[in-house]
């Protein structure tokens, strides 16, 4: 990074570029592999692990708050140890282990669903967040979002 000031419309475009990334992440493992899960989990009681329009639309915002908090971390360990592929690995895995580790641990030690969805959640959620920082690494390494 050439730049070591805060740009927020630099930030704000990188991460609604990146977000788009997460976004299509999360709805695959949701409903490609963790819904019918939860749903199991739960003996198919009605109105678990469904999806409306409002539900879906705060997901999307968590979704947006979530690559705001990678693209952040991103930005900000970058400025003392450079935009490297090694920036990626490590911001990429303190967001991973400060939102996706914690929630699942959690969710399933208060017994909200089964310990073995971990096995799933936990990789796919690690990979989704490299590549989102990926996509922020490349992105800021271009430097055509400064001005």
């Amino acid at each position: 990074m050439s730049n070591t000031n805060f740009n927020l419309k630099q930030f704000i475009i990188i991460t609604l570029i990146t977000s788009i990334w997460i976004n299509a992440s999360e709805v695959f493992r949701y409903f490609v592999l963790v819904m019918s899960r939860i749903k199991s989990f739960f003996e198919n009681k009605a109105g678990i692990a469904e999806m409306d329009v409002g539900i879906f639309s705060i997901w999307g915002l968590w979704d947006t708050l979530l690559t705001a908090v990678l693209v952040f971390t991103f930005w900000l360990y970058t400025q003392t140890f450079e935009n490297t592929l090694k920036s990626v690995l490590i911001a990429g895995t303190i967001v991973w282990l400060a939102v996706f580790v914690i929630f699942w641990v959690a969710t399933a030690n208060m017994g909200l669903s089964d310990w073995n969805i971990l096995l799933i959640t936990l990789p796919l959620s690690w990979l989704e967040m490299i590549v989102g920082a990926w996509i922020a690494f490349r992105l800021y390494a271009t430097g055509r979002w400064v001005n």
